[in-house]
């Protein structure tokens, strides 16, 4: 008896200290979390200055004494876990990215932001891989193989359009705005559902029947994962409305769509599928019907909950890329010299603004062409172009947990090669937030100057435009009038393609699917 409570003693005693050295460095963390929040309030009049900036500048300085006190053997307060971003961090940003977009000027601008966010991917990912692949061996760094080299261009092709969206103004340029912050968020889940598929290459060469493969696993994730989350936001939308939660508790209606939300996300990961745009296009679809059939004190309290849980989650991520920057361990672990590594990031960084540019102002031209015959407001003129690539030049937290997924296991890498890359990603990282952050205001104001009127007043609907309002069909009216407007129905989509398709989408929504699952009409939505 003795010896079982000699031993039980011994456990417990391990399971505190456990416990305790685990409690220590988050309570720290949270701390400077606190910290990050106080300093930004601080310097918010300074918009040049956003909170992806201060976190870094706050973790560079923590990482410094951090890594001071400890005698140059860590300056992180917590071992980054490439799973514990994904499970937990990633979805709240996610679906408040989808939950608080536009969905007037989403919807409206929907080819274009496809455009950018989906093809602009694959061709940035492309640029991005062949130019490292082509370089790198040149300035010695040797050893990665065909699917790393096209992992390297997903991680350098997903962006973070926060810095921009700040300095932009929403009611000033409507358009421009729903461009980037739409771009980015489909970026962003774009670039997750490539860099799985192009994990699962195991060839040493990239043929044909390789890149078929990447095209149709990629097309798979892409529609199945959006499928799902259309589906998590329709049910969603279906039982708050249905069954009335709002009668009895605000409560019960939040945390519906909340756990409904995060079990798509679930879902896709169990299923091996892409959670980023499955959790997007369920807060897409929740802010389309579920939020208006909800209570009104649930309608604010769901921006404002998913927003900050958002906020925390973003901010955590930059506190830690400040902090893993002064990481000893990573510098002194790569195989490179200084200068050689210079060569490797600016290589990186050139590489980044190619990619952007070869794809933007082509794929602008497009976008301008399908939407001919629309008002001048459509258009995304020469100045709005140079903003759009501008946005898309920094680099954010998916970058980050991408690479720490590629290239270690649970934060840690006993690899040379896989701590150049980790390296490589922090300073990328570090030198587009803060650099291209701090340049971002000036040159917004330089090409969108304050005292001139970037809106454009939009060109009231002529009558055959108003006729789109109609519906496809009726059966009130003869063959030969409903046979007339679908020649005018197609006459108008030959000539505004992009309009045509929007109005189609609108007269569906309000004559089916909002009786069923809510919402407000299409000339109430925001």
């Amino acid at each position: 008896m003795e010896l079982i409570s000699n031993t039980t003693s011994s456990y417990t005693d391990v399971v505190i200290n456990t416990t305790h050295r685990q409690v220590v460095p988050i309570t720290l963390f949270v701390a400077v979390l606190c910290l990050c929040l106080v300093i930004g309030h601080l310097l918010d009049e300074y918009r040049w200055v956003n909170e992806s900036i201060t976190a870094i500048i706050v973790g560079c300085v923590v990482g410094t004494i951090i890594l001071c006190t400890s005698k140059w053997k860590s300056s992180q307060l917590l071992r980054f876990d490439e799973e514990l971003f994904f499970i937990y961090l990633l979805p709240p940003i996610i679906f408040n990215a989808g939950f608080s977009v536009k969905k007037k000027q989403f919807f409206h601008n929907f080819f274009p932001i496809m455009l950018f966010g989906v093809t602009g991917v694959f061709i940035s990912t492309s640029i991005v891989a062949a130019g490292c692949w082509w370089l790198f061996p040149k300035l010695g760094l040797k050893g990665l193989t065909i699917s790393e080299y096209l992992s390297i261009g997903t991680i350098f092709s997903s962006t973070d359009t926060v810095c921009t969206l700040q300095v932009l103004h929403q009611d000033e340029t409507p358009l421009l705005y729903s461009l980037v912050f739409g771009e980015g968020v489909v970026n962003d889940a774009t670039s997750v559902v490539l860099f799985n598929a192009v994990r699962k290459i195991t060839s040493n060469a990239l043929g044909v029947k390789a890149a078929l493969r990447i095209l149709l696993d990629f097309l798979y994730l892409f529609s199945t994962s959006t499928v799902l989350g259309v589906t998590a936001g329709l049910l969603a939308s279906y039982i708050l409305r249905g069954l009335g939660f709002g009668r009895h508790s605000s409560v019960r209606e939040i945390s519906l769509m909340i756990l409904i939300a995060y079990l798509s996300y679930m879902l896709a990961e169990l299923f091996e599928l892409s959670g980023i745009l499955t959790v997007f296009f369920a807060g897409v679809l929740m802010s389309h019907y579920a939020w208006h059939n909800v209570t009104e004190s649930s309608r604010i309290t769901t921006r404002h909950a998913f927003a900050a849980m958002s906020f925390i989650a973003e901010t955590f991520i930059f506190l830690y890329v400040g902090m893993d920057a002064l990481d000893y361990e990573k510098w002194k672990m790569s195989i490179l010299s200084v200068w050689t590594s210079i060569g490797i990031y600016s290589t990186v960084m050139m590489l980044i603004l190619v990619g952007r540019a070869a794809f933007v102002f082509p794929l602008s031209f497009i976008a301008n062409y399908m939407h001919r015959g629309d008002d001048p407001s459509s258009k995304i003129t020469g100045q709005h172009q140079v903003v759009v690539w501008w946005a898309g030049l920094m680099r954010g937290a998916v970058s980050v947990a991408l690479a720490f997924k590629q290239f270690t296991l649970s934060g840690v890498t006993l690899d040379p090669i896989n701590a150049t890359m980790i390296t490589t990603t922090t300073v990328v990282v570090l030198f587009n937030t803060v650099v291209f952050g701090f340049l971002t205001r000036p040159l917004i104001r330089y090409l969108l100057p304050p005292n001139t009127s970037n809106t454009r007043p939009l060109r009231t609907n002529s009558p055959k435009e108003a006729d789109m309002t109609l519906p496809l069909l009726s059966f009130e009216e003869s063959a030969s009038e409903n046979l007339s407007r679908a020649k005018e129905n197609i006459s108008m989509l030959m000539e505004r393609p992009v309009y045509t398709i929007h109005s189609y989408w609108r007269r569906f929504d309000d004559t089916y699917m909002r009786p069923i699952f809510g919402g407000a009409r299409s000339n109430d939505i925001s």
